[in-house]
């Protein structure tokens, strides 16, 4: 189990995934047993417990995997200068004295924007390796012209973006068109060049369990550097099923080619107890790797403030308010 004194920055040392050719006997060997997935995912809170020092780890750790986020539609440079602050310092300074903390520069695992927002972003992190993640491809929908989606992108990274996140077409997958979902993907991370790229399949949009798993095998067959449940905007966004499914396709992925892909739960993640879940399964599906921001990412705005006032409890032994922990 991870201690306070154990928490780091990771370093970004596995090699990035270059894809494969689309192979559709993989996919038709896949199967999901909808019953053994739910009864995994509804145990998971009851097998481990962490508490007290180790509980505060473990949440230090996941504010270094969060991808801290706005993307609304009244969004300001103001708003995002104060976001960007709160990344570079997303835990109070006496906080970190307190668990001896105060040496080590805790930052977000980036900050997540609208392409018109990279500038204001770029100009507020600089001096800083904090990644800025750049949502594109006609986010959330992904309906816009295929041409003007690849020229978002490279927009977005001329712009300074490090990440680009972008969101398939759903109705490929509906439609079991895995070719063309194969061939969407790829041309998506030739556009990205060298940005990492991040794969949203609106798991909420595509029915299906077996959806969820196949569309994932496939991305990542496309190059996929992470793959990623939702935008957000869906009315149903990142679960434990979910994630336990798109885990394990990783891990397939893994033991057929060797690379390692990252996972982004994002959407209806907003308290330390739901990120402790998600940590835990991470570490018991997939190892101790997925637990570092450059494997581990969660898309959440709201979930930053109920870890500082978890870590708050455990320093002072009383919760302060919500309002005194504001994200933007």
């Amino acid at each position: 189990m991870a201690t306070i004194s154990s928490i780091k920055q990771a370093d970004d040392t596995h090699l990035r995934n270059p894809g494969m050719p689309l192979d559709l006997d993989v996919l038709d060997r896949i199967r999901v047993n909808l019953s053994a997935v739910e009864r995994r995912a509804s145990t998971l809170g009851g097998r481990r417990t962490v508490k007290k020092e180790t509980q505060a780890a473990w949440l230090l750790k996941a504010v270094t995997c969060i991808d801290l986020t706005t993307l609304s539609g009244d969004d300001t440079p103001g708003r995002v200068r104060r976001l960007c602050a709160k990344a570079r310092q997303p835990v109070r300074a006496d906080l970190l004295d307190a668990m001896g903390m105060g040496d080590r520069h805790l930052t977000t695992g980036a900050v997540c924007v609208y392409h018109s927002m990279i500038e204001t972003a770029v100009d507020a992190l600089k001096g800083t390796n904090i990644p800025i993640a750049a949502v594109s491809t006609g986010f959330p929908a992904g309906l816009s012209p295929f041409d003007l989606r690849i020229k978002e992108i490279e927009a977005s990274v001329a712009a300074g973006a490090n990440e680009i996140d972008i969101v398939i077409t759903r109705g490929h997958v509906l439609t079991q068109n895995w070719q063309a979902l194969y061939d969407e993907v790829k041309a998506f991370r030739a556009a990205a060049g060298e940005a990492h790229l991040k794969a949203i399949l609106g798991t909420g949009d595509i029915v299906t369990l077996r959806n969820v798993a196949k569309a994932s095998m496939v991305a990542m067959m496309a190059g996929a550097d992470f793959i990623k449940t939702s935008t957000g905007k869906e009315s149903k966004n990142a679960t434990l099923p979910v994630t336990l499914v798109m885990v394990r396709m990783i891990r397939e992925y893994l033991e057929i080619t060797g690379y390692k892909i990252g996972y982004k739960p994002a959407g209806g993640i907003s308290t330390a107890k739901d990120v402790l879940n998600y940590q835990i399964m991470m570490k018991e599906e997939l190892g101790n790797d997925w637990l570092q921001p450059d494997l581990f990412r969660i898309g959440a705005s709201s979930l930053l403030g109920d870890i500082e006032r978890q870590i708050e409890h455990f320093v002072t032994g009383r919760y302060s308010a919500g309002f005194r922990h504001p994200m933007a």
